[in-house]
Order: C-alpha cells, then structure tokens, then sequence
C-alpha cells in the first residue's frame, strides 16, 4: 500500500481511484471511517493463539477501534482469516518485533500520543472498567494467554484495570475481556461529549488507504496516474 504524504496529491490520486470504485462502496467506506477512533486503542502483548489475535481484532473493528499495537517477545504475529472475516485489512496495525525494549518502545509511543495506558489484570485490583473516565484516551494493554502480562508491561503502565466478575473462575479469555470492555467504553464514549472522531486529516489520509484495499493493482494504477494523467 503506498503512502502520500502532500495532501494536494493524496486528493488527487484519491479522486483517480474513485473512478473504479462504485458510488455505494465510497459511501460504505466513508460511512465507516466516521465511524472511526483513536481515542481508545488495544496493545496485545505476546499473544500465541491466532483464533485469539483474530477475534481481538475482529471485536476492534466492530467497535470502530482503528488501531492495534502488537508486542511481540516468542510469538510472530498472525492473524487467523477465517476468525477475523477480513478485519486486519481495514486496521492500523502497528508492530513491536521482539528487542530488549520494545515494551517501553511500544508504551512510549502510546504515552507520546497522549494515552493513558491500563494493565487489565485479573486480581487484587480496585479499579473497575465502569470507574474509567472516557475523557482521557485510553489503551488498554492484554496479556499472553497463558501468564497474562510481562512485569515490564505491568511497570510501565499508567494502572491496572478489571473487569467485576462475580463466579468462581478467576477470569475471561483475551477475546471475551476485550470485548467486554470495548463494549463499555465505546459505546460510553459514543454517548458522552468526547470528540472521539478521526480529524479531516486521519479521515482523508484512510480513505485513501482504503480506496488503494477496494481496487486491483492500486499500485499499478497510482504508478499509470502519476506518469500519465498528471
């Protein structure tokens, strides 16, 4: 997928690759990207399952999250199609290989932003996911599946975070918790006086992103744009 960063251009390529796309498939696309937020996002932190990874991101994309931020130490990332239904395609999926510090790398990130980062942990924590306020943009950070989250991941984030559970079985599964909770904070932030949209920029800057996954050989006809019809 290539990357356009004059906005005058990135218009102009965008109003090229329209002219293969139909009128309802611009609309379904603008339709969702309004749609959109970064104003809450998921830091997966190592995990193995593919079913896992892929219903994470299939709940983030159901709910409007637009980006994901993947840590990874002994597993590469791979998503599972089938589970996903596509939804990695229409995500920013941003990747932390494995190195001594791409905890910190990944966090630091996500703090320059202006994310206040929450360790979801299962036990011996106060704060609930309904004590949250949704005016602060908020990452919330899931752990492995089988020993939750690193002790550099739990240090560096800003707090811990809970889902009340109220049985004996001490916690959901890394597909079901993030969908708990996205479930409540979107749907309080859709609710609330947030701006939690995508500015002009983003909005532009996706659709076009989005244009190039809805045509054959975007490359190609980018390329044929820029040596002949500009």
């Amino acid at each position: 997928m290539m990357t356009i960063e004059n906005k005058t251009l990135r218009r102009e390529v965008s109003n090229y690759l329209k002219l293969f796309v139909t009128e309802n498939r611009q609309q379904r696309l603008s339709e969702i990207i309004a749609n959109r937020t970064r104003h809450v996002t998921v830091v997966l932190e190592d995990l193995f399952q593919a079913q896992n990874i892929s219903a994470v991101l299939r709940t983030c994309d159901c709910y409007g999250v637009q980006d994901v931020y993947v840590i990874q130490h002994r597993n590469e990332f791979e998503a599972n199609k089938e589970i996903s239904m596509g939804a990695d395609k229409w995500l920013t999926i941003h990747e932390f290989p494995h190195s001594e510090h791409n905890v910190k790398e990944c966090i630091d990130r996500l703090h320059e932003q202006g994310y206040w980062v929450a360790a979801t942990l299962p036990d011996e924590q106060k704060r609930t996911i309904f004590d949250l306020p949704v005016e602060q943009k908020t990452a919330f950070l899931f752990g492995t599946e089988l020993t939750g989250l690193s002790e550099e991941a739990v240090k560096y984030a800003d707090g811990n975070v809970l889902i009340p559970m109220y049985g004996f079985t001490e916690s959901f599964n890394i597909s079901n918790s993030a969908a708990i909770i996205l479930s409540h904070f979107t749907e309080k932030m859709r609710h609330s006086s947030v701006k939690w949209q995508l500015s002009d920029e983003e909005k532009e800057e996706l659709f076009f992103n989005w244009l190039q996954k809805s045509v054959k050989d975007p490359d190609g006809l980018i390329d044929y744009f820029m040596k002949h019809l500009r």
